[in-house]
């Protein structure tokens, strides 16, 4: 062999070795690298669903407060309609007596009519209802018995008297109906 041919088979030798050693440090660096982009991927994946509980949390949060300002706003008057379901009373008793009281002009008792009947009409506009519960079956959740009284006309437990009306506002009881039941006789 000659000088050339032998300098020429080193050269191919060098270039696959140098080939064989760079493709084994591509092959490092491309392990490298996917290890590194896999570690990425977990990271985003772990910061992703952080981010989604955080959004879940905050609108769970804000649905929680809308529905807490809902009902502040519907059970606000609370406080003033159990005040207020009192001068209902008053004048309901103010009109009974005038029926029992002789000599009552006619002119107050209208008046009083009158104001009682703005009075629910405005506790109506504001849901705050009656619950007049004559002759219905009791219901411990809208009626406190008051007493039970022997009644063969009635079915048992059917409340036979109202002492005084009960009132809800939204469906909420305000107060309960004071009732007298009817009891096996």
């Amino acid at each position: 062999m000659s000088t050339d041919e032998v300098i020429k088979d080193q050269d191919e030798v060098l270039e696959d070795t140098t080939e064989a050693e760079q493709e084994a440090v591509s092959e490092e660096v491309e392990s490298a690298e996917g290890a590194e982009l896999e570690a990425a991927l977990a990271d985003v994946a772990k910061y992703k669903e952080e981010a989604l509980r955080a959004q879940a949390d905050a609108q769970n949060t804000r649905r929680r407060a809308e529905m807490d300002v809902e009902k502040a706003h519907k059970f606000g008057l609370e406080k003033f309609a159990k005040d207020i379901i009192t001068v209902a009373d008053n004048l309901e008793r103010a009109l009974a007596s005038s029926d029992e009281a002789e000599g009552v002009e006619g002119s107050m008792r209208e008046g009083v009519e009158l104001t009682l009947k703005g009075l629910i009409e405005t506790l109506a506009r504001f849901e705050i209802k009656p619950v007049d519960p004559h002759s219905e079956p009791f219901n411990p959740e809208f009626h406190q018995a008051m007493t039970m009284v022997p009644n063969p006309d009635l079915e048992p437990n059917t409340v036979m008297d109202v002492i005084q009306k009960g009132y809800t506002l939204h469906g909420r009881l305000l107060r309960p109906a004071m009732v007298v039941v009817s009891s096996a006789a």
